[in-house]
């Protein structure tokens, strides 16, 4: 997949189909978008391509309301080139882009820049300066700048379910602790990145070690609870994992700030420093404050126990 910094130009005369979109999550919807973004390139036998952002349009526009991240940029590039995209425009989101007129921005970055035959988005599509572009605007802008529309109808994970597929309820989700509503809606488990650090060494002491993870303030996490799932290492093995997100309680009273403790099982060896990723199957309980030791161990054995049941089977993704 070519990535194309912003401002830059396609190469060559090929032409492409594309979609817009912050893809924060790359879920269901998005793919849902993908697949036919894939069918028409294939019909028109151009290249599928995706319009992007260098970071959420709301940290620019409203920094201190900006919803947390569902995966980073090198994630989602990753999901979109698994998905098939063989282009990917970048924008770079400011405070002058965002003022870009939508019949601007139509003509400088599909037509211009992405040479685009035909664009594919979900129904609810907005663009531009104050959100003025619709897919009305776009299919005007279409007939008169030699390109085709086509709209999505949005995705319900669940024919239960009353709201559709988007960022925003999966964030809803994984903050109630709910990782299998959110797994539903992603189309995957809800995986999060980051480097094994070196803690205070508890859990080796009471025969449960763990790989500690800072929570980012800016990425999406599961609710502080208990969770089981999968901890990836660098060389790609895979471990079952029974996974703590909390400011344990019974050690601390007063924790600033939550961390992800993973206790993989059957497993000996020395991660720290090590990137990890780790995704959340199923919650198994919330987090609280035990009596003592005793009572924690006893706790964590449970923990242990429930984790490898769901696990085995449940194979990874």
């Amino acid at each position: 997949m070519q990535v194309i910094e912003d401002f830059g130009r396609l190469g060559g005369s090929e032409e492409t189909a594309a979609s817009i979109g912050v893809y924060d999550g790359v879920h269901v919807g998005h793919q849902a978008v993908i697949h036919q973004l894939l069918s028409e390139a294939k019909r028109l036998g151009v290249a599928p391509a995706v319009v992007t952002f260098d970071r959420h349009p709301a940290l620019v526009l409203r920094p201190e309301n900006a919803p947390k991240l569902l995966n980073s940029l090198d994630q989602k590039l990753e999901l979109l080139e698994e998905a098939g995209i063989e282009y990917v425009y970048l924008i770079e989101f400011s405070p002058d882009r965002a003022h870009t007129m939508p019949e601007d921005f139509v003509r400088e970055v599909f037509v211009d820049k992405m040479r685009v035959r035909s664009v594919i988005v979900g129904e609810d599509f907005h663009f531009g300066r104050a959100r003025l572009g619709n897919i009305e605007t776009l299919r005007e802008f279409g007939q008169e700048m030699g390109f085709e529309v086509r709209a999505v109808t949005l995705l319900h994970h669940d024919e239960k379910w009353p709201e559709p597929v988007s960022s925003t309820a999966v964030r809803r989700a994984l903050a109630g602790g709910d990782v299998r509503t959110a797994a539903a809606m992603l189309g995957r488990y809800h995986e999060i990145r980051g480097k094994v650090v070196l803690g205070d060494r508890r859990g080796m002491t009471i025969g449960f070690p763990t790989a500690n993870i800072p929570v980012s303030m800016v990425m999406a996490w599961p609710a502080d609870a208990v969770y089981a799932g999968w901890y990836t290492r660098p060389d790609g093995s895979r471990h079952m994992a029974a996974i703590n997100i909390g400011r344990r309680p019974t050690f601390y009273e007063h924790a600033q700030q939550s961390l992800l403790e993973a206790h993989l099982l059957d497993f000996e060896g020395d991660l720290y420093g090590e990137e990890a990723r780790v995704e959340f199957v199923e919650l198994l309980r919330s987090e609280h404050r035990f009596d003592g030791i005793d009572s924690l161990v006893k706790q964590l054995r449970i923990d242990v126990a429930l984790s490898r049941e769901i696990l085995s089977a449940e194979p990874s993704r």
